[in-house]
This record gives C-alpha cells, sequence and structure tokens, in this order.
C-alpha cells in the first residue's frame, strides 16, 4: 500500500508539472548476457564482444537519476551474473527507490548474501507455469525445482519475492489456474503475469500469442479465479485489459530501458536506434510512430510493460472506474471492447543488424582495440 501511495503521488506531481510523458518504470539491464537459453527470449542473440559487455555501477545510478522513475526493474540477460549487482542494488534502494531484480534464480541462493532485506527490494522470479510447462520455456529440465527452492529460502530470509510469468500459445487456461494456486500457496507477494512478445530475433516465433487469443486465455483464466485468492501485482485496470474490456493504447515512454547499447527506442521490447542521454529518448523520439495500429511490429503486443502505465494513468483520471473494477472483478462474459485498427500501421523495419554493427564499429573505434579487452574481462567476469 506504502508503494502504491508513492507512486500514485508522483503520477499526481506530474500531471501538476504539466508533463505529458514520464517515467513510471525504468527498466536497467545491466548485461545481455545469461545462464539459460531459452527458445523465446530475443536478448542472448548477440556476438559474445556484446554479450560481455557490463554497465558499471555509476552507469547505473546515473541512469536511475536521469530517469527519476518510481521503480527500477533489473532485468537482462540474467542480472546476477554482474559481479557488482549488489552495489548496484545498495545504491538504488539508498535512493528509496523500488528495486525489482528479475532473475531465472539459479543463482539466487549464492548472491543472496550480496543483498539486505527491504520494502525497496523485491527478487522478481521467473516462473513461466508449472514444472512442465516452465522447463519446456526455459528448455532445461530441473531448472523449475530450483526456482522454487531458492524463493522459499529467499522468503524465508525476510526478503520481499514475486513471481514473473509470461504465458505463451499453447497454455491451458486449467493449468494456468493451477498454476496460479500454487503460486498462491508458494507464499509469495503477487504475480506478474503477462503474454508473451514476438521479439524479431527470438528462436521460436511459433509460440507468441496473438491480441484476440490473449484476451480469450485471460477471460478463461481469471473465470477460473473467482473466489479463490490469487494475488497479482498489476494493477485490477490492466487485468481487465487483458480480458479485452478496455481498448487502450500502449504508453511506450512508461518504461523507458538503459542498457549497454544506451538508452533504447522506443521501449523495452522494440531496440530500433540508441542515445545517449534520457533526455535525448523523451525528446527526440517519434512516439506517435510506435504502438498497436500504428507500427506492424506492435500489432499483437499486450504485454504490461508498455500498457500497465496506460492502466495506472487511466486509474488516476478514473478513479471510480478504477474502483468499479476493483470491487467488481475483472468481466469476463459479453462483448469485448473495440479493436485497434491494424490496417493503416506502417510496415516493419529491421534495423537490429545495422544496430549491432554500428555500435561494435563504433565502440571499436573508441576503444582502439577491436572489443579484445573487453571480451577477455566479460569471459574473466562469467567463469567467476
Amino acid at each position: 500500500m506504502q508503494q502504491a501511495a508513492r507512486i500514485g503521488a508522483y503520477i499526481i506531481k506530474q500531471k501538476l508539472m504539466g508533463r505529458k510523458r514520464y517515467p513510471l518504470v525504468l527498466m536497467l539491464e545491466p548485461l545481455f548476457r545469461c545462464n539459460l537459453a531459452c527458445a523465446g527470449c530475443g536478448k542472448i542473440d548477440y556476438p559474445d564482444e556484446i554479450l560481455n559487455r557490463r554497465l558499471s555501477v555509476d552507469e547505473c545510478l546515473k541512469a536511475v537519476d536521469e530517469c527519476g522513475a518510481p521503480v527500477v526493474s533489473i532485468p537482462g540477460g540474467e542480472p546476477l551474473l554482474h559481479k557488482e549487482i549488489g552495489e548496484v542494488v545498495a545504491g538504488i534502494v539508498a535512493r528509496k527507490k523500488y528495486v525489482y531484480l528479475c532473475t531465472n534464480a539459479l543463482l539466487l541462493k549464492k548472491k543472496l548474501e550480496l543483498f539486505t532485506p527491504s520494502q525497496f527490494l523485491t527478487f522478481s522470479v521467473h516462473l513461466d507455469g508449472l514444472r512442465e510447462e516452465h522447463d519446456k520455456a526455459v528448455c532445461q529440465d530441473g531448472v523449475f525445482d530450483r526456482a522454487v527452492d531458492a524463493i522459499k529460502y529467499a522468503r524465508d530470509k525476510g526478503f520481499r519475492v514475486n513471481i514473473n510469468c509470461t504465458v505463451f500459445d499453447g497454455h491451458d487456461a486449467e493449468r494456468l489456474a493451477e498454476f496460479f494456486d500454487f503460486a498462491t500457496d508458494l507464499g509469495v507477494e503477487g504475480v506478474t503475469i503477462s503474454p508473451g512478445y514476438a521479439y524479431e530475433r527470438a528462436a521460436d516465433q511459433e509460440h507468441f500469442l496473438s491480441r484476440e487469443r490473449t484476451k480469450n486465455l485471460f477471460r478463461d483464466v481469471l473465470r477460473m479465479g473467482r473466489g479463490r485468492k490469487w494475488k497479482f501485482s498489476q494493477s485490477g485496470m490492466f487485468l481487465d485489459f487483458l480480458a479485452g474490456n478496455q481498448s487502450f493504447e500502449c504508453t511506450p515512454w512508461g518504461n523507458p530501458t538503459r542498457n549497454v547499447f544506451g538508452w533504447q527506442r522506443p521501449c523495452y521490447l522494440l531496440g530500433e536506434g540508441y542515445v545517449g542521454s534520457f533526455a535525448e529518448l523523451m525528446e527526440e523520439t517519434d512516439w506517435d510512430s510506435y504502438g498497436t495500429g500504428r507500427y506492424e511490429k506492435c500489432a499483437d503486443c499486450m504485454v504490461h510493460c508498455g500498457y500497465e502505465p496506460t492502466a495506472a494513468n487511466e486509474s488516476m483520471a478514473h478513479p471510480l472506474r478504477a474502483l468499479w473494477v476493483r470491487l467488481r472483478g475483472v468481466r469476463t462474459e459479453g462483448p469485448m471492447a473495440p479493436e485497434i485498427d491494424l490496417s493503416k500501421a506502417r510496415p516493419a523495419e529491421y534495423v537490429f543488424d545495422t544496430n549491432v554493427s554500428d555500435f561494435l564499429s563504433a565502440a571499436h573505434a573508441d576503444s582502439g582495440d577491436d572489443g579484445a579487452a573487453g571480451q577477455r574481462a566479460g569471459a574473466r567476469e562469467d567463469a567467476a
């Protein structure tokens, strides 16, 4: 409740200051390297020279100060591979920002001594369903059991823990309901749930949900949840959107991303250019060129990092509507809200390879050593 109140106060302050665009969550990616190779992930498809790069503690904290968002999410890659991740988190907590460290939990028990329990720190552990579904999603057996064990360990040590669940096509509604029952019994604070997004470089492009399938699946699941004590980390308005009851447009600047390339344009899910500062990102990005109905790549996206900021703003602008959803619950029957027209969306531009080559060229020119030192340093860090 304290966290929600602080975020609400932050939004009110931005409104009073007349700001049209402002961030809610900083997506801080200190590295892309991971100790898993999930088929649905588009974050690990880089050459080693980039996978071996890390943001320094100073770069991370500068990004937090530049952005000013009240919440900082630390995804990856796997953040616990970063040898200075304890210092990064401590610096953010000292600024009284709410930190969600996203992890597959394979290293969590080993690295937990680097952290101190705090109301400002939550470990967000990836579990994409029950054992069969999760181990299939991460392409490795035994990961589910190790993650659950780490969740219990961290929770018993006094840390805040939630679950981050990505839902892919083929998920069965009854199995998802069983998973939410399991998460409730596990004692986590809540579940952050979101439909998967089809990263253009992900190895598996066949199992991402379309918007229509997303809405029908969430209606089926949430219908089963009535009377159960499921806890979600998102607003009721966002869940109402997933169930097809709200015609939201995404807010891509709500969750800006800082990673080893710089400030990523336009959002966490699409990397179509990078700038050197947060101010450049906000002021020079053509925001009207992105979003469902505007850009082909965004057609099926209903992911929380784009639409939860919209839901938060709608909740502040229409509190009675948000309260009604909270009291009534998400509607799972009847007509759905009108869908966004996709016919006028501009064609997709595939710029991944160009971005990578431009970044490497600039890095080589700056270092004068073709990145060899960075590769060696990254390799030593991963070995450690």
